[in-house]
């Protein structure tokens, strides 16, 4: 007695799927990634172990240099200059201010332009580590 074996046809894995929900993935990343660089100053901010991260929304970025020269938005200005352009900018609407100074920066500088933020009326204050 022969048996009759009968040919199963194979098994196709369709990736098709797999293809669409990766591609769905890369243009959900590319979206919602970040298109900001940070690494326009010469700033190295100093460490902390309990650092967190700042989110660039509608914010305020002034930075200062080991030499106490301060930037806003990524543009060198004096300390006239900058009290102005707070002012200006804190009439405008209420913002949050990030404060970007180098590790060797001293004190007083980024207690400067934290006193100009509070007299302008920007309590939002955040100091920026890495």
């Amino acid at each position: 007695m022969k048996l009759q074996l009968k040919k199963r046809p194979s098994a196709d894995v369709n990736i098709v799927p797999l293809v669409d929900v990766l591609i769905v993935l890369i243009f959900f990343f590319m979206i919602t990634m970040q298109f900001r660089n940070e690494n326009v100053l010469n700033i190295t901010p100093p460490d902390m172990e309990t650092a967190g991260r700042n989110q660039p929304n509608q914010q305020l970025t002034i930075g200062i240099d080991k030499q106490g020269t301060y930037y806003f938005q990524d543009v060198a200005v004096g300390e006239k200059d900058l009290s102005a352009l707070i002012k200006d900018a804190s009439s405008k609407q209420k913002q949050s201010v990030l404060i970007v100074s180098d590790q060797d920066t001293a004190l007083k500088y980024t207690t400067q332009v934290m006193d100009l933020c509070r007299i302008n009326g920007l309590d939002k204050i955040r100091l920026q580590t890495r």
